[in-house]
C-alpha cells in the first residue's frame, strides 16, 4: 500500500490530497480509478469523494501532478520550425514515459494548472520568435494536439501488442503481406525506406509544422491565419 496506513482498530484512516496524489501516481494514469485509489489507501470510495470531485476530479488531480514534472527545453538558437518540432518531440517523449497521460490530455488540453503552464511556456517561447499571444496560442495548441494524438496512438498500439502476446504483431505482418502482393501497392511499398517509429513521427510532425507555418508566419494576424487554413475547406 502507498500513503496512509490501513484501517487500524476499526477506525477509518485519515487521508488528504497528498495521500491521494501519492497513491494515484503509484497506480499510474492507465490504471487510475476511484475504486483503485480507495483500495490502495484502505478507505471507501465515499471517503475519497470528500477530497475529489468524482472520476474527473481524480483524473485532473493526478494528471496535473504528473504533467507538472514536464520541463520543456527551449534552445534560443532554434528557428520557429525546429523549435516547434523540438516542443512536439519533447512532449511525445514525456507522454510515452507516463502511460495514460496522453489520453488524459487528448480529452481536454489544457485541463488544469500544469497544462496551462505548459501552454504558457510555449506561448512565451513563440512570442520570443515574433508571434503575438493570440497567434502563439493557435500554433502551439495545434502542434500540441498533433503530438498528443500521435503519442496516444503509439501507446495504444504498444499496449495492444503487449497485452495480446504478439497478436498485433502477427496482424501487422499479415497486413503488410497483403500490401506486398497488391498489384497497385506492392512494388511501391517495397521501394519505401524502412523507418523506426520515432523517425516516422518526426517526419509527419515536420510536415504538419511546415504546413502550419506557411499559413502562420511570425507577425501574421490570427484572423488571416484562420482564413488561410479554412480556404480549402470552403472548396469542399
Amino acid at each position: 500500500m502507498t500513503g496512509t496506513a490501513k484501517n487500524i482498530g476499526g477506525r477509518a484512516p485519515r487521508i488528504g490530497s497528498n495521500d491521494i496524489v501519492r497513491a494515484g501516481r503509484a497506480l499510474g494514469m492507465r490504471a487510475l480509478s476511484v475504486k483503485a485509489v480507495a483500495a490502495e489507501l484502505g478507505v471507501t470510495a465515499a471517503a475519497l469523494y470528500r477530497h475529489v470531485d468524482g472520476r474527473w476530479g481524480l483524473e485532473r488531480l493526478i494528471g496535473e501532478s504528473i504533467l507538472g514534472d514536464l520541463a520543456l527545453r527551449d534552445d534560443p538558437a532554434l528557428g520557429v520550425e525546429a523549435h516547434l518540432l523540438s516542443f512536439a518531440m519533447q512532449l511525445r517523449e514525456f507522454l510515452l514515459a507516463h502511460p495514460g497521460l496522453a489520453l488524459y490530455l487528448q480529452i481536454l488540453f489544457p485541463r488544469g494548472d500544469a497544462g496551462r503552464r505548459v501552454l504558457t511556456d510555449e506561448v512565451k517561447a513563440l512570442a520570443r520568435r515574433g508571434y503575438s499571444t493570440e497567434a502563439a496560442i493557435v500554433l502551439s495548441g495545434a502542434v500540441a494536439s498533433l503530438s498528443i494524438a500521435m503519442a496516444a496512438s503509439e501507446e495504444h498500439s504498444e499496449a495492444a501488442e503487449y497485452e495480446d502476446a504478439g497478436g498485433l504483431g502477427r496482424e501487422r505482418e499479415a497486413a503488410i503481406a497483403g500490401i506486398v502482393v497488391d498489384d497497385h501497392l506492392g512494388a511501391a511499398h517495397l521501394a519505401l525506406p524502412q523507418m523506426q517509429r520515432g523517425d516516422y513521427v518526426r517526419l509527419v510532425l515536420t510536415g504538419a509544422i511546415r504546413g502550419l507555418l506557411l499559413a502562420a508566419p511570425p507577425g501574421r494576424p490570427v484572423a488571416e491565419i484562420i482564413a488561410d487554413l479554412s480556404s480549402t475547406q470552403k472548396e469542399l
